[in-house]
Formats: structure tokens, C-alpha cells, sequence
């Protein structure tokens, strides 16, 4: 476990301040994983860690005794899906930091140490998946959900469905889980990004054993419609701007129309130029105003980020 001396000394030298494995709980939500969960639980005990804790969502192929053989702490999830489990983690996580990571082999514990490394000085650390194993079309998928996020959200990340993450235990605690499916790593990513700090590393990423739960259009477009439904929920200025902003497209149609009306019949449509100006204004005042937003939400994100560096070296003297 690190002393103040060791934070005060990685502070002075710019180093990251590591956590130590006992200063984590590894959270598994599991659902019918029985050919995976055992080798997963063997790596991570390889590793060191111990503070294991597997949230079973009622398996009945025999998932939840092989936890508990290989000496996991398994408990039964209420709720629902992921977000159910995660609830439910929450109540029985006493460390300071928690780790999430899907039990189904395709996470590599080796990489969860990047993830320790920065999880000192961020309350959310996703782990970027390498895309070598995954399919073209989950990548696409994956690719245009990400974007979605970043575009309404203001953030540049790369991974946001990641199922490997590090979330501060007191941080995870006051996250508000109520997405259904798998937008879950979303809806903590739209919260963590708004009020909190969050970066990424890259880590490996393993082709899964097992059956796979994911339906690649019936989830992916659940996920995309969900990001839409947080922007508006932690991020509702830059969305709504965005939104208007779009009424540029046919106040530019129109005033063609009404250039190539003139040009080719001699006829002004006063009217119509009179709507497309004014389309014209409100696009360009919206996009000022989404503008903005971006602004204010990064300048608001190094505020939140210099105080809580602040209280972190007053904590650290004291």
C-alpha cells in the first residue's frame, strides 16, 4: 500500500502513482460462463490479485460453483443485465479502487496494471481494446458509437464500450446505473467525462470463450440511441445546439433555389429567401453556441481536475 512519502515523491517527480493490488476489488459480472470463468480467475490470481468478486446474474451451467471453487467471492445480482450487477457490486466493494472486467477470457489481467497506474490521479481509466480480434463490423460499430459520444459529450476517446475499466470506489459509488443492455461502460463514461476525470490506456484484447451475448444490430443501435439520450441527460447545451445547428442544410437549399431561380426565370422569391436568411442566422448562432459549450465543458474539466489536484497535495502534507 503507498505511504505519503511515495505520493509526495511520484508528485515531485512526475511519475504516476501506482495502486497496489490489494487496494482493489476486481468486479466480474458473470452470465452462463462457466468454460471461461475459471481460467480467468486462475490469471488474475497469477497476478496477484485476490479481492476478487464475481456478480452472478443466475447462471445455470455450473458458472458460480467454479467461481467459488477457484475462491472468488460470488454473489447473486438484483436488477437487471450489467448495470444490475454493477449495483449490486457497488454494495459489497469495500476497497478504494474498483476494477471491472468481463469474465469471459477476451481481458488479459497482465494489462490491469496500466490501468493501476493512472488511477491515482483519474476517476475513470478505460482500458482501449486492440481490434485485432475483433470483427469488422463490431469495429465499425464500436467506431460510430465512440464518435456519436465524443461529438455530443465534447471528450476525444477512443474505446467507450470497453468492458476493462478502473473507477474510484467513492466516485463509482455516487454514478447513477440506469441504463438497460449494454450501454452500461456509456452511461458511466457521460457521467465520469462531465463531473469527474477520465483517460485511457491501450490493453490487449482476446477472443472470447464461450457463446456471445452481443446481438451486433439490435445492441449496437440500443447503445448509439442511449448515447443520444445521455447527451441530452449530461450534456444537453452542446446536443440541442448540434441539433439546431443542422437547420443549416436547408437554409442552404433553399437560398440555392432561390439564386438558381432568379438566375435561370428572372423570378425573386422573396419569401423563401426571407426563410432561408433566417434559417441561415439561427444555424449559425447555434453552432456559436455549440461552440461555446465545448469550451466551457473542457475549461470546467481542468477546474475540476486543478482542485481535486489541490486537495490531493493538501491531503498528502497533512
Amino acid at each position: 500500500m503507498l505511504t505519503n512519502r511515495d505520493r509526495s515523491s511520484a508528485r515531485l517527480t512526475g511519475d504516476a502513482v501506482g495502486i497496489s493490488p490489494e487496494d482493489v476489488t476486481i468486479v466480474i459480472p458473470t452470465l452462463n460462463e462457466a468454460e471461461a470463468i475459471g481460467k480467468v480467475l486462475d490469471e488474475l490470481k497469477q497476478e496477484g490479485y485476490t479481492n476478487i468478486l464475481v456478480v452472478d446474474g443466475y447462471s445455470h451451467d455450473g458458472t458460480v460453483e467454479i467461481a467459488r471453487e477457484k475462491g472468488a467471492v460470488v454473489v447473486y445480482q438484483h436488477g437487471t443485465g450489467k448495470t444490475g450487477a454493477l449495483k449490486t457490486a457497488m454494495e459489497h466493494v469495500r476497497t478504494p479502487y474498483v476494477l471491472v472486467m468481463d469474465g469471459d477470457y477476451t481481458y488479459d489481467p497482465k494489462d490491469i496494471k496500466r490501468l493501476l497506474d493512472h488511477g491515482s490521479r483519474y476517476a475513470h481509466v478505460i482500458g482501449v481494446r486492440d481490434r485485432s480480434n475483433i470483427g469488422l463490423v463490431h469495429r465499425f460499430g464500436n467506431w460510430v458509437i465512440t464518435r456519436t459520444f465524443n461529438i455530443l459529450m465534447g471528450t476525444g476517446l477512443h474505446d467507450v464500450c470497453s468492458g476493462m475499466y478502473l473507477l474510484k470506489t467513492d466516485v463509482a459509488k455516487e454514478l447513477e446505473f440506469s441504463s438497460r443492455g449494454f450501454a452500461t461502460e456509456v452511461e458511466i463514461a457521460a457521467q465520469t467525462a462531465t463531473e469527474h476525470s477520465i483517460t485511457e490506456v491501450p490493453i490487449g484484447y482476446r477472443r472470447r470463450i464461450g457463446r456471445r451475448k452481443l446481438s451486433t444490430w439490435r445492441h449496437g443501435l440500443g447503445i448509439l440511441f442511449s448515447v443520444i439520450s445521455l447527451a441530452r441527460k449530461y450534456n444537453p447545451v452542446l446536443l440541442f445546439s448540434a441539433l439546431s445547428a443542422l437547420s443549416i442544410i436547408p437554409a442552404v437549399a433553399i437560398l440555392a433555389w432561390v439564386v438558381f431561380r432568379q438566375l435561370t426565370a428572372g423570378v425573386w422569391h422573396s419569401g423563401w429567401a426571407l426563410m432561408g436568411v433566417m434559417l441561415l442566422l439561427f444555424a449559425s448562432q447555434s453552432i456559436a453556441v455549440a461552440t461555446i459549450s465545448i469550451l466551457l465543458k473542457r475549461i470546467e474539466r481542468r477546474v475540476i481536475q486543478y482542485i481535486k489536484k489541490v486537495e490531493r497535495v493538501k491531503a498528502d502534507e497533512s
